[in-house]
């Protein structure tokens, strides 16, 4: 019969007797055991690769971390280097200000001292002048009073009335017409 025939007659769509379980059995001990052996030989690999490449990528993300703290310590130490040159700039020109200052001032002085001593000899030289002119005018008056005495008196003139005529004179005339007021 045919294959139709055969569905007929034992009246079943598949015969389920004992080879068929047993094949089925067998079957399925074997693709068990085939998954146990490419599990063993393909998946053991392929973890074992995933695993080398988690650690790999772990290993990069811990540099990375790294070489980001050690960037930012430069950073850090940059900034303060920074800081540093920004105050020593201010010390600088502090100091320099200082300076200035300094010979600013011995600048003046120097130029107060200086001042100084034109006045003091200009004061010098003033006296020295004034005291030559009184002389000059002392000597003037002398001659003067020498001559008015001589026409005055023609004859009687002693050196002794001279002296005391003279002195009568300045006295008269007195030490404060010389003397600055």
């Amino acid at each position: 019969m045919n294959v139709n025939g055969a569905v007929l007659a034992t009246g079943r769509i598949f015969g389920l007797d004992s080879q068929l379980l047993f094949d089925i059995l067998f079957q399925g001990v074997a693709v068990f055991i085939l998954f146990l052996v490419v599990g063993y030989l393909l998946i053991n690999p392929v973890r074992n690769a995933l695993k080398k490449r988690q650690d790999k990528v772990e290993g990069d993300r811990k540099a990375a971390e790294e070489d980001k703290r050690a960037a930012a310590e430069l950073k850090a130490e940059y900034d303060a280097k920074l800081a540093g040159v920004e105050q020593e700039k201010l010390e600088i020109l502090s100091e320099a200000r200082r300076k200035a200052i300094k010979n600013e001032n011995d600048i003046i002085d120097s130029a107060k001292e200086e001042a100084g001593r034109i006045r003091a000899s200009a004061e010098r030289e003033a006296r020295l002048e004034k005291q030559k002119v009184r002389e000059e005018v002392r000597t003037e008056i002398i001659g003067v009073a020498t001559a008015m005495a001589g026409k005055l008196i023609e004859g009687e003139m002693t050196p002794e009335k001279q002296e005391a005529l003279l002195q009568e004179t300045l006295d008269e005339i007195g030490d404060e017409t010389w003397q600055d007021k």
